[in-house]
């Protein structure tokens, strides 16, 4: 199952064919949603947003149209309406998208009250998003394989002769690829390159999303692997803790691995809408919809007063690198190095 939370956007070359792949696909100027309606265009899957979607029709009377599609090709293809594109509101998977938007001005800037409700970490500097739920980046281990102690604390340690074959990543899966990217913010594209070198060298084994490497480390195949936390905590909802043959490991110290991104909305510069449009982006912040992604995704609440599930450890508690999310807008490059690794 690979669900394409983290949908990427790439350079704007990029972008325009990807846009254009889009548009073609569509029917050129036909864009499937209803005008005289609010306009959504969701980088989140029907399955995870159309229920509090629904809600905040129900309670707010705002019909609502919806254009479902990955995060990256939606973007691309709001790059190339420009002002004349349908959209009111633009509900990304990842930060980098919306990073993307605000730097083709396309955003316009959320009210203060708005944008306050979440940590300053979580949204844009210039107020033009706000993140809406959060999820990080974890080493997932079978602790019949490897001891809790004998876990490394960073992604680097992943390269070493003790874990040569023994560690399961998904290069194709947009997480990874958006995980590496944060790398090149973090510590410079040599050191990212060489890293993903190196795991290669060291017999990396590859998945093709997340839920195989987690499957893969339940059954021995590997004794760890790279993937987002809430994997793990709907298996857990699924088949109860006491079956499950894995366990997490958040990682110390600003590690890189310790990523966490947010999906985060959005109101489109000239918007005709624009009241409506902010009324959902604070409704996707209000204790309900938190509530929602924290039981039924299984990520973090970005709001204060609402409580992740289970025994997830509190979001202030993570030792998440210090990262601008909207930095996370140059997949291009991190595509080439993933490639040149020999990874994909």
């Amino acid at each position: 199952m690979v669900r394409g939370r983290f949908g990427q956007l790439v350079t704007l070359t990029v972008v325009a064919a990807a846009a254009a792949t889009v548009l073609a696909g569509c029917g050129g100027d036909d864009s499937g949603v209803d005008e005289d309606k609010l306009v959504i265009y969701s980088g989140r899957q029907e399955g995870q947003v159309k229920p509090i979607i629904d809600r905040f029709q129900e309670e707010t009377g705002i019909e609502v149209s919806v254009r479902y599609g990955n995060t990256a090709q939606l973007a691309a293809q709001l790059i190339e309406e420009g002002e004349g594109t349908p959209a009111d509101v633009f509900f990304s998977q990842d930060g980098g998208a919306l990073g993307a938007l605000t730097n083709q001005n396309r955003l316009e800037k959320l009210p203060d009250e708005v944008l306050n409700r979440v940590p300053e970490q979580y949204r844009a500097e210039n107020g033009t998003w706000v993140g809406t739920s959060g999820r990080s980046r974890v080493i997932v281990y079978n602790p019949d394989l490897v001891p809790e102690a004998d876990v490394p604390d960073s992604v680097f340690e992943l390269t070493e002769p003790t874990w040569k074959g023994k560690v399961g990543i998904a290069p194709s899966n947009a997480s990874f690829e958006s995980f590496v990217t944060a790398i090149r913010v973090i510590k410079g594209d040599d050191v990212a390159a060489a890293w993903l070198r190196d795991l290669k060298a060291n017999d990396v084994q590859t998945f093709d999303n997340n839920i195989l490497i987690l499957n893969a480390v339940k059954e021995g195949v590997v004794p760890l692997g790279l993937i987002n936390h809430y994997y793990w905590y709907e298996q857990v909802a699924e088949e109860g803790r006491d079956k499950m043959k894995a366990r997490l490991k958040f990682l110390p110290g600003g590690d890189p691995g310790a990523l966490v991104n947010v999906a985060g909305a959005a109101v489109l510069a000239g918007s005709d809408k624009a009241d409506q449009a902010r009324r959902f982006v604070e409704f996707l912040l209000g204790d309900e919809s938190q509530a929602f992604f924290a039981e039924h995704t299984k990520e973090y609440p970005l709001v204060a007063g609402v409580d992740p599930v289970d025994d997830l450890p509190a979001l202030d508690t993570l030792q998440a690198p210090d990262i601008d999310l909207s930095d996370l807008d140059t997949l291009e490059r991190t595509l080439s190095m993933i490639q040149d690794a020999g990874l994909t």
